[in-house]
């Protein structure tokens, strides 16, 4: 192992524990302060040049007194110009210590509630959106990837937000909270009434909550949420709902909606899959690349758990749903991907050539597949993208983070 240098006899004080690089605000100051003799406020002043709204002629100033406090200090122009450039790099990554300390914390106890608490740790997730990096559905994936069985949208069942269930195997169930464009007063008003007495029909749901509008209530027929009240499928429901919602005269009006019998097929899996992308933006069903598997195996193309098994340097193929496109500004034009599909998350790092030429493809296609070079160094996976497909597939996709 290679010892650490601290840039300045003098520095190593403040970064021999961070083994020469410095890391925090807080080493910043205490750089400029000890090697060109800034006062409290100078060093200040530093921070704030190269904080977030950062000013390359104030930088130009910044960079001036720190020479001539080097000088003052004897330290030579090549040590000037190491010392130079560690505090101005500072600026692409630097943060407060105390920051650090409160990410880590944050980093260490979510990743211990997953691993243990799996089940509490995703309804949480569920029940606080939006917040972080991945949408709901992403979130969701990942856990049935890690064991956890979820369970849909039931009008017997659900409440407003996602729920545990089970005592030993626990599960969560999916709330109202994620059918879109159902209010919560309507909601509410469901949970009263169902803990009066249970629902018996489309119609009593009807009839009982008259808070709920016609389109709310297609669209819990939609996402298969009626489906329960009775052994029924989603087109059922939607046939029934229709009923239940139209007026009727007196001649008819003892008949319940379900004595008509629906006329109309159930959903494929497929349109299912588009029904819950569209009403609640996530399924628990089948991973919409679930769907074409056998088509990508011919294709040669490599589910994403798969990829660790290839050695550094071999040409591969991939193939998901894009659910984040990165262009950090200190990754000098890089482009960083997250492709999703059935069995995990695989990442594609995009040159600023390749990105140019491929730039329609990239931004306006949901699925895609990547062509590239795999880089696999310590177990530190990415494809290192040449060619793109977009993959023109029937099924809604995941929501996107892009450029955030």
């Amino acid at each position: 192992m290679e010892n650490a240098e601290c840039l300045h006899p003098s520095l190593e004080p403040v970064l021999a524990r961070t083994l020469g690089v410095p890391l925090f605000q807080e080493q910043l100051l205490r750089m400029a302060m000890i090697v060109a003799g800034f006062s409290g406020g100078e060093a200040e002043e530093l921070r704030r040049a190269f904080g977030f709204k950062r000013s390359e002629a104030r930088m130009r100033d910044i960079e001036v007194k720190l020479r001539d406090g080097m000088d003052r200090k004897g330290i030579t122009s090549k040590l000037q110009d190491v010392i130079i450039q560690s505090i101005t790099s500072f600026a692409l990554y630097g943060f407060p210590e105390s920051h650090a300390a409160s990410f880590a914390l944050l980093a260490y106890a979510s990743a211990y509630l997953k691993c243990r608490y799996l089940a509490a740790f995703t309804a949480a997730m569920l029940n606080n959106q939006p917040m972080g990096f991945y949408a709901p559905a992403t979130l969701v994936k990942d856990a049935q990837r890690h064991g956890l069985h979820f369970k849909p949208i039931d009008i017997t069942k659900s409440d407003w937000l996602c729920t545990i269930e089970g005592d030993v195997d626990k599960s969560v169930r999916l709330g109202f909270n994620y059918v879109k464009g159902l209010r919560e007063q309507a909601a509410r008003a469901i949970l009263k009434a169902r803990s009066e007495a249970p629902f018996t029909s489309i119609q009593d749901l009807v009839d009982r909550v008259p808070q709920l509008r016609k389109d709310e209530l297609r669209k819990l027929s939609e996402i298969g949420a009626l489906n329960f009240i009775r052994d029924i499928h989603r087109r059922d429901a939607l046939w029934e709902s229709e009923l239940a919602i139209h007026a009727r005269g007196e001649l008819f009006a003892h008949l319940d909606s379900s004595c008509a019998a629906s006329p109309l097929a159930p959903m494929s899996d497929s349109e299912r899959l588009n029904a819950d992308f569209k009403g609640t933006h996530l399924t628990i069903g089948k991973h919409p690349m679930a769907f074409h598997r056998e088509a990508l195996n011919g294709l040669g193309v490599l589910p994403a758990n798969r990829l660790k098994d290839v050695s550094n340097g071999r040409l591969v193929r991939t193939a998901g749903c894009v659910i984040c496109r990165q262009r950090p500004g200190t990754a000098k034009g890089l482009v960083f991907l997250s492709i999703e599909d059935e069995t995990g998350v695989s990442n594609a790092v995009v040159m600023p050539d390749v990105f140019e030429r491929e730039r329609v493809t990239l931004l306006q296609n949901s699925y895609l597949l990547v062509e590239g070079e795999l880089q696999n160094i310590e177990n530190v996976v990415t494809v290192k993208a040449a060619r793109f497909q977009p993959l023109h597939l029937a099924e809604a996709a995941v929501p996107s983070h892009d450029f955030h």
